[in-house]
């Protein structure tokens, strides 16, 4: 077998919060990959690093009174603490704040400049005249412009989910200082996204870095749409200082946007990696490159992995990835992780309450199939599956066995080779290592241990049907005994292969119960040697009981006692208190007469097309077709909940005669109607959809 060279990344995590559940459906997802990769013997690396630029760093340290650099050094360890205890592997975990990092970003920007790709044009921005530095839109805060709903950020409203320009709020404040911010104009440095060799480069890089997700490909066209169309607009890649970053060369004052330099801290790691194994660099990211290359990342940041960072790194002369694949969110118990209810669960707290951090592989693991769907962590769904499949059918196995070969054969194997009788008693359970290869290959851990856990039920059916206990009573059936026992330590050690890169340590421990050297995919082909010598069987894994799982959400409701209110955190209480008065504003008796209903002209819409828009983090663009009134375009807050591609065809209903209403990045002609739960969670918002029959343009009534 040819070996391949692979290098795999996973997105890099912000240096200024914990890892959390829904951090490690990535990491989980990416290190059993790269763990099968290196069972099947290619040469393959795992690097990632702490993304560890940009304003809320800087100003988190402030606060703390330490230097940025002593704020990432610690995140740093507490990342590096938190992945290691979930077991994620890798070969290098770096800091984007290095000189590797650095030195490529350098590089690469040096040569898009001399390629003609980099302008320099003055924008006007807000400007905070206290702290002495331009605002982020999420660091201004002032009254929103369409339902006057005090302390909304600058990009869009959390009371009404309006969208607009910061320039737009009322009463415009700085989050950082308080002060009343100004527009001022300064020079920033775009990466020319729109020049046609830009264009022409991604309309067939896109098709091919995606391939495996077709999901994905259809979203990046949504992106580039059809040739000459030109939706791609210039990446600004500079931010003014005081910001914690690189500087950019030749331009004091200026520095590289922190989504600059995050992706090359890929090459970075890795440059750090090649310095310490004496690795050559080239062979992973030089242009002729034979090796592969893959980033697992979440959904939403495909457009920066999938659009930007080939564009940088073909215009700059390095290798492009070979592809990218995309994951969906974690959500708990069917809604978006909840402090309130204590679903928001930091890796720190699973840990520290005593659970085994392979119980949360194999779940994730049961549930990722290679495709862009949420993850769904069902608590009750949890224990019961841990406790079925692992405990239940795999542990047992080993549990039903060992205790006869230790107490009536000394602990050896049967004295003969058996190949042929054990395929013949259990078939499919020795030859099934290439059918779970594939499954690893395209990242559908779901049909490989669905595979693997249908082998489980096989050999306990074969266990019950031949009831080794019986055997045991008489001296007659000993042979039979130890040909039984010994095809289930066989069978045992073969689901302990096909299971290793998803339970590395259970893996482990029972490599020395068997008492065998660390399995390789190869070593799937054949048993055990006869008169082979296992260890005294030691239980491997315990259940989850019921009440670990009521501790582990105590707990992270806990940590929200009320402590000492920082300053900064005073303006998103009051913002709280606003949304609660709301709440209760809205629970009032407040009666409407069927005059005032009446004048709400609702209507069946189809969804004809669905589609992102470009620097709004919550708005969907739909066109929605009204059959004899038209077609209508509207701006909806529903890009958390859905992707576009699942809403075109759907029939949905609309406000039809709602004063259009103009915002930065177009007219909005109406309103589509959607339902959500009380504590306006992502996952608790739904589109309103009619019954079968309903047409285009029908009105409600």
């Amino acid at each position: 077998m040819t070996v391949r060279k692979i290098l795999v990344t996973s997105a890099l995590p912000y240096a200024n919060g914990a890892i959390h559940l829904g951090h490690l459906v990535e990491y989980i997802q990416t290190d059993i990959w790269a763990r099968f990769q290196k069972m099947r013997g290619n040469e393959c690396w795992y690097v990632c690093a702490d993304d560890t630029h940009g304003t809320p760093i800087m100003l988190r340290a402030e606060k703390e009174g330490i230097s940025p650099e002593q704020l990432i050094r610690r995140v740093h360890d507490e990342h590096s603490r938190d992945f290691a205890g979930f077991h994620v592997a890798f070969d290098n975990y770096h800091s984007t704040h290095s000189d590797e990092t650095r030195f490529y970003a350098e590089d690469i920007y040096k040569k898009l400049k001399a390629a003609g790709l980099i302008e320099v044009r003055a924008i006007e921005q807000f400007y905070d005249p206290v702290k002495k530095m331009f605002l982020p839109d999420r660091y201004i805060k002032g009254e929103c412009p369409k339902c006057g709903a005090a302390d909304q950020y600058g990009d869009s409203c959390e009371a009404c989910g309006a969208a607009y320009a910061p320039t737009e709020l009322k009463n415009p404040l700085s989050a950082v200082s308080g002060a009343k911010p100004e527009l001022k104009s300064s020079d920033h440095y775009f990466f020319k996204l729109s020049d046609p060799s830009c264009q022409a480069f991604l309309r067939r890089a896109t098709r091919e870095v995606c391939k495996a997700q077709p999901e994905a490909v259809n979203k990046l066209q949504e992106w580039l749409g059809e040739p000459g169309d030109n939706k791609l607009t210039d990446w600004d890649i500079s931010r003014d200082a005081p910001y914690f970053g690189f500087e950019i060369p030749d331009a004091p004052g200026k520095y590289f946007y922190v989504w600059l330099d995050a992706p090359i801290g890929y090459m970075g790691s890795f440059q750090n990696l090649c310095k310490r194994k004496n690795l050559n660099f080239d062979d992973y990211w030089a242009k002729d490159s034979k090796a592969e290359l893959y980033h697992f990342v979440g959904k939403d940041i495909l457009y920066f992995h999938a659009l930007f960072w080939p564009a940088e790194l073909e215009q700059a002369g390095y290798r492009t990835p070979t592809s990218v694949f995309a994951h969906g969110f974690l959500t708990v118990d069917g809604a978006k992780m909840s402090k309130s209810r204590g679903t928001f669960i930091t890796a720190e707290s699973y840990l520290d309450q005593g659970l085994n951090p392979e119980w949360l592989r194999y779940y994730f693991a049961a549930k990722l199939n290679g495709t862009m769907e949420d993850l769904d962590l069902n608590l009750d769904d949890f224990v019961s599956r841990v406790n079925s499949d692992l405990v239940g059918k795999y542990i047992n196995i080993a549990s039903r066995a060992a205790g006869f070969i230790a107490k009536r054969f000394e602990g050896k194997l049967l004295h003969a080779h058996f190949t042929d009788e054990f395929s013949a008693d259990l078939p499919g359970v020795l030859e099934a290592a290439e059918e779970i290869a594939g499954y690893y290959e395209a990242r559908d851990f779901a049909r490989a241990l669905r595979r693997v856990m249908a082998l489980a039920d096989q050999i306990n059916q074969f266990v019950d049907k031949n009831q080794p206990w019986q055997l045991a009573k008489s001296g007659e059936h000993a042979d039979r005994l130890h040909y039984v026992c010994t095809a289930l330590i066989n069978a045992f050690r073969l689901l302990t292969l096909y299971l290793k890169p998803v339970l590395p340590k259970l893996a482990q421990r029972a490599e020395e119960f068997l008492n065998i050297a660390p399995l390789h995919w190869a070593d799937a082909g054949h048993l055990l040697p006869p008169a082979h010598v296992i260890n005294p069987y030691e239980h491997l894994m315990t259940r989850i009981e019921g009440k670990q799982i009521d501790a582990l959400l105590a707990a992270n409701r806990e940590s929200l006692a009320p402590a000492a209110v920082p300053a900064d955190t005073q303006s998103l209480q009051r913002h709280a208190q606003h949304q609660q008065q709301a709440e209760e504003k809205m629970q009032q008796a407040n009666h409407i007469s069927i005059d005032d209903f009446a004048k709400v002209d609702l209507r069946i819409a189809l969804i004809a097309n669905a589609e992102h828009v470009e620097g709004a983090e919550k708005l969907l663009k739909l066109s929605l077709d009204l059959g004899p009134l038209g077609t209508r375009q509207v701006f909806a807050g529903i890009k958390s909940a859905y992707d576009p591609a699942t809403l075109v065809g759907r029939f949905t209903v609309m406000v039809a005669n709602l004063a259009p209403r103009k915002m930065k990045f177009g007219m909005s002609e109406g309103m589509v109607l959607a339902a959500s739960d009380p504590e306006k969670k992502t996952a608790g918002l739904y589109l309103l959809s009619p019954d079968a029959g309903a047409t285009p343009g029908m009105q409600v009534k």
